[in-house]
């Protein structure tokens, strides 16, 4: 069977996303990995590669399967739309993290099949059941809609990630010269983990895991890593470093093998201040950049979302990384409720703090998570565009347009000339001129944002 997999690309609306960063479409190279033996599959990246009606005329699948996060949820719909206009005996399946955390949101004529959860063996069965021409609603821990779309989703006691085959990165082969995270490029993604046990009320991760962390052997990681051609690579974990003991041992056997990246991971403050030496041995066998959501400076605002760290804790884990002359990527947490002083005392405490890059979110009630349990009462906006942690969708406390001014503010003044100077020497000179293009008009666009809303389609 021919089997069409596709990554979207964001919504137009929808802010930065793919301008400073594209990561390899790993879950579909997953997917591909469980089927591509016997069947004929081709990943489609619309971050990278141009429009879908070229490749179903070109192609002509049996199953088309589309990955969505929550921003990408009206663009998926229209997705389907096209395959259905094209072949409305094709057979169209969606998965990824909205699909297991909000389903019903799939539930339209165009979709004939949701995937919930951890989706290679399933997928592999969907295809299986099709070729024998089978209806779906037979698999296992499937259930159907009153429009006849069908949901499976698996309850998996003991996940194991080492059960899993090693994704089909050839399926991707023209375009990993474009994968990258602003200069670290070209990037490779791999995953060594899954699941968190933190209860952060902004996150859903931890419920897709039910607080359990899933963890692959060391050896089996190395085995991969060997197949990865990338100088770069980034272990798209939920939390990489949290098992202090197998990461020790995956860093030793990748020093002993002789193998040299340059890598980029996520780690919680508290995992980094409890353990400096462990992120001291892999500086040295190649860790260059370490992602951190401090999230906020002031313990109330921690504590508000559940954090579980402290300031004093944030303060210790920063300190660590400049010891190590490590790359931070920060992220700080912009409240919906920030006045204009709570502004200035965030722009002075990140200018204190002298890093190159950092990241202002605006804290945002993703589906699933408590937050937006708690908050979907007071939501001025429903419209999946608008989930792109730039967009509120909380009321402010400032008017709109003057929330966004203070926001830009924020990115062009929290930071020391000289660290935005040196941020930009990381970059290769021939990329600078298309670097500041591009974040010009996303500072641009920001002070800006609040004319969606008079527009917006909920």
């Amino acid at each position: 069977m021919k089997i069409l997999l596709i990554q979207p690309a964001k919504p137009l609306k929808a802010l930065a996303g793919e301008d400073f960063s594209v990561f390899e479409p790993l879950a579909l190279e997953y997917l591909a990995a469980g089927v591509a033996e016997n069947h004929d599959v081709r990943i489609l990246d619309m971050r990278l590669e141009g429009r879908l009606t070229e490749v179903p005329e070109d192609f002509r699948p049996d199953i088309v399967g589309i990955t969505s996060f929550t921003v990408h949820v009206n663009i998926v719909k229209g997705l389907f739309r096209q395959v259905r206009a094209f072949d409305p005996a094709i057979l169209t399946v969606v998965g990824g993290h909205h699909a297991t955390i909000a389903p019903e949101d799939f539930c339209v004529p165009d979709v004939d099949v949701i995937v919930r959860g951890e989706g290679v063996f399933v997928f592999r069965e969907i295809v299986e059941r099709r070729e024998k021409k089978l209806g779906m609603e037979g698999a296992e821990g499937a259930r159907r809609f009153e429009n006849d779309t069908v949901v499976i989703g698996r309850e998996s006691g003991a996940f194991d990630l080492d059960g899993l085959p090693f994704p089909r990165r050839d399926l991707t082969a023209r375009y990993r010269g474009s994968y990258f995270s602003e200069w670290m490029r070209p990037l490779a993604s791999i995953r060594t983990s899954k699941g968190c046990p933190n209860r952060c009320r902004f996150c859903a991760l931890w419920k897709l895991t039910g607080g359990r962390y899933y963890t692959r052997k060391p050896e089996r990681i190395l085995e991969e890593l060997r197949t990865i051609e990338e100088p770069c690579v980034y272990f798209c974990d939920d939390e990489s470093m949290l098992d202090r003991k197998r990461m020790e041992a995956l860093a030793d056997i990748i020093k002993g093998s002789g193998i040299r990246k340059r890598y980029f991971c996520y780690a919680r403050t508290d995992t980094i201040a409890r353990h400096p030496e462990l992120f001291r041995k892999w500086k040295d066998i190649g860790l260059e950049r370490v992602f951190v959501g401090f999230e906020f400076y002031r313990d109330r605002d921690l504590k508000m979302i559940n954090k579980g760290t402290d300031a004093e804790t944030n303060a210790r884990a920063l300190a660590a990384l400049k010891e190590l002359r490590m790359d931070i990527w920060p992220m700080f947490m912009v409240r919906p409720d920030f006045d204009r002083q709570d502004f200035e005392d965030l722009k002075d405490h990140c200018y204190s703090l002298g890093l190159d890059i950092i990241g202002f979110p605006v804290l945002t009630p993703l589906p699933g998570t408590d937050l937006m349990e708690e908050t979907k009462d007071q939501l001025i906006s429903t419209n999946h565009d608008f989930f792109d942690f730039f967009h509120t969708l909380l009321p402010t406390k400032l008017p709109l347009d003057d929330f966004y001014k203070e926001l830009a503010n924020l990115y062009r003044h929290a930071r020391p000339l000289k660290n935005q100077l040196r941020l930009l020497k990381k970059y290769p000179i021939r990329q600078l001129p298309s670097v500041l293009r591009k974040h010009n008009a996303i500072l641009n666009r920001l002070k800006t944002l609040d004319q969606d809303y008079s527009d917006q389609g909920s």
